[in-house]
């Protein structure tokens, strides 16, 4: 019973660090790769299509991403979505291949990043503290209805609160080094 509860939380934080990682990986760093464009849909034949089941996207060098369309024919499209998207980027089209290369940031634009990324720490933190919160409520709960004591609702209590630390030490961490990598120049 308290098992299941120590589970459920340490599943429902793992997702909540899975979301911090995948949102870390879209704010972009003076650096290209290919994580970056995860986020880009490309109308496709009437269907919003992620760019990466259209195109094979490779680092052509530290600064630039490249773009091979299996279907030539998408080129404009593709150029145009990943103009519409967030980033700031600006792609060219030489033939088949499109390049798109990773403007230089400014020490404005790398503190905005940085904020977004704490913003993002945050959010996570907060989601993890609500897992916590959660777990520690259904403990409380089976405690009332007798089905546990309150020295097991202790113990489940001081593990439910070590995981939470664990996956914000965790959270920190990755924030630390996103904050280095943005401030990178």
């Amino acid at each position: 019973m308290i098992n299941d509860i120590k589970k459920e939380a340490r599943e429902r934080m793992e997702k909540s660090l899975e979301a911090l990682v995948h949102n870390f990986n879209k704010i972009r760093t003076g650096r290209a790769h290919p994580s970056l464009l995860d986020g880009v849909r490309v109308e496709y034949y009437g269907a919003e299509t992620p760019l990466s089941q259209m195109a094979n996207i490779s680092v052509e060098d530290a600064r630039t991403l490249a773009l091979t369309p299996w279907d030539k024919s998408v080129v404009p499209q593709i150029e145009r979505a990943i103009m519409k998207s967030d980033l700031g980027l600006n792609p060219s089209t030489a033939g088949g291949v499109i390049r798109i290369p990773m403007p230089m940031l400014t020490e404005e634009t790398r503190k905005g990043f940085t904020r977004q990324a704490r913003h993002e720490a945050e959010s996570a933190r907060v989601s993890v503290r609500n897992a916590r919160r959660d777990a520690m409520a259904l403990l409380k709960e089976l405690v009332k209805d007798k089905e546990i004591g309150e020295d097991d609702e202790r113990r489940g209590q001081d593990d439910v609160q070590k995981l939470t630390d664990s996956f914000i030490a965790q959270i920190e961490k990755l924030l630390a080094e996103k904050e280095t990598d943005l401030m990178e120049i």
